[in-house]
């Protein structure tokens, strides 16, 4: 078959991950245009199930390897965990189980590792973050939106379990801000929040549509000592502990009573394990928020003075970041989270400065450098 020639709606079978025949059946009978990169799936005449039960996932993480390999997936097996990016990564993650080079751009070369692989669960972190995306659009929308698209046509065609995480940016100034529920208003004013509730809607439709096991997390700032600050509004909860325990003095982008929620990433991780594992008929949505706690500059501040009395903070608001802020919510509501998955936190502020700490003290001396 050539491309652009059409088929019957009856040839897209292979398209329903659940083996809904019945779903199938009942739609139209009606033509259908395929693009040259969908004819294996579009053409695919097999039903396709999710492994046996007691066969452990093969997952492929995406992006921001570093920060984003989950212990917790541990207990799959080292080699079912597949850590992938565009850089090299450092030598602890790179030891630690396969990696391989993935740019989400290039969807012959995802197909390829996911095949080759066996992939069954797929964990997308790829993306430029908020205030990043902002000073380049255009590589945000391909990054974004396009490398989405390749994973959602991928998991589809290849029946994966897909992860693609959200954020607290996909809300904007019209949403509820305290707290804000899972389902609301949204309408977010950066290319970061529109590209994350792209995703949300077309995960949805094609799990409503087709049956794709969509699953996706609305994360808040995420506090870990390893996390590369990438351009991310919320990076100022993780660079003043930093400062705090080298120079003892933080320079905060923020106002000092900006209020976010936040989140250590132990708990991230574990939330994210927990969901991707949680049976489907206990989802009754595809996309959550989860939260921890939330804070203001201030009050992160004052909680690190109970262990470094010496700190100081000044205040020099950016107005870029502090906008995106501004139009972010105060809180999440994660009831329904904590209703049909049983997510429930671990850390709040008070732990979650204790243990940032003491990770940051034991890393910078286990580098030879000085610990204020």
């Amino acid at each position: 078959m050539q491309p652009g020639v059409c088929v019957p709606i009856a040839a897209t079978l292979g398209l329903f991950c659940r083996g809904c025949l019945s779903r199938a059946r009942s739609l139209p009978y009606r033509s259908i245009s395929c693009l040259p990169r969908q004819m294996s799936r579009w053409n695919s005449r097999e039903t396709c199930s999710p492994p046996p039960p007691r066969e452990n996932p093969r997952v492929l993480i995406t992006g921001n390897a570093n920060v984003i390999f989950c212990h917790e997936l541990i207990i799959y097996g080292t080699e079912n965990v597949i850590l992938s990016d565009i850089k090299k990564p450092p030598p602890d993650v790179f030891s630690s189980g396969p990696f391989v080079y993935a740019d989400v751009l290039d969807y012959k070369h995802l197909r390829e590792l996911i095949v080759n692989y066996r992939v069954t669960w797929l964990i997308h972190y790829s993306a430029l973050l908020s205030a990043v995306g902002e000073a380049n659009v255009a590589l945000a929308r391909k990054i974004n939106i396009t490398g989405l698209h390749n994973v959602l046509d991928l998991a589809l065609e290849n029946c994966l379990r897909l992860f693609v995480p959200s954020t607290i940016g996909a809300f904007g100034p019209s949403s509820p801000r305290d707290p804000a529920p899972d389902l609301c208003v949204q309408r977010p004013r950066t290319i970061y929040g529109v590209s994350k509730v792209h995703g949300e809607l077309m995960g949805e439709y094609l799990h409503h549509k087709y049956g794709l096991d969509f699953r996706c997390l609305r994360y808040p700032g995420v506090i870990s000592v390893n996390t590369p600050l990438g351009g991310g509004t919320t990076d100022y909860a993780v660079q003043i502990f930093h400062d705090a325990l080298s120079t003892g003095h933080h320079e905060c982008y923020l106002r000092p009573d900006t209020r976010l929620p936040m989140m250590h990433i132990s708990d991230c991780h574990r939330a994210t394990v927990e969901f991707m594992q949680a049976p489907e008929c206990q989802l009754s949505l595809r996309t959550y928020n989860i939260a921890a706690m939330s804070f203001t500059p201030e009050e992160v501040a004052q909680e690190i003075r109970k262990h470094l009395p010496h700190l100081k903070v000044t205040y020099h608001p950016d107005s870029v970041r502090q906008t995106i802020a501004d139009s972010w919510p105060v809180r999440f509501d994660d009831s329904n989270a904590r209703r049909d998955w049983g997510w429930a936190p671990v850390f709040g502020l008070d732990t979650l400065v204790s243990d940032m700490l003491h990770s940051i003290r034991d890393k910078r001396k286990s580098e030879g450098l000085p610990v204020s």
